[in-house]
C-alpha cells in the first residue's frame, strides 16, 4: 500500500517539476534581439520622417515658385 502512495508522490512531483522548466523556457527572452528590434524601428521611423520632410520641402517650394511666376 505504501509504494503505490509513495510512486504517486514521485509521478506527481516529476510533473511539477517538468511544469516548472517549460514555464522557465517560455519566459526568456534575448534582450540583444530586442534592443536591436528597437534600434532598427528607430532607423526606420527616422528615415521616413526624412523622406516625408524632403518631400513636404519640395512641394512647398514648387507652389512657392509656381505662385511667384
Amino acid at each position: 500500500m505504501k509504494k503505490n502512495d509513495q510512486d504517486t508522490s514521485l509521478f506527481n512531483n516529476n510533473i511539477a517539476s517538468n511544469k516548472d522548466i517549460e514555464v522557465d523556457k517560455i519566459k526568456t527572452t534575448n534582450v540583444n534581439i530586442l534592443l536591436n528590434r528597437v534600434r532598427l524601428d528607430q532607423k526606420r521611423i527616422l528615415k521616413k520622417r526624412i523622406v516625408f520632410s524632403v518631400i513636404l520641402a519640395c512641394l512647398v517650394s514648387s507652389l512657392a515658385i509656381y505662385f511667384i511666376i
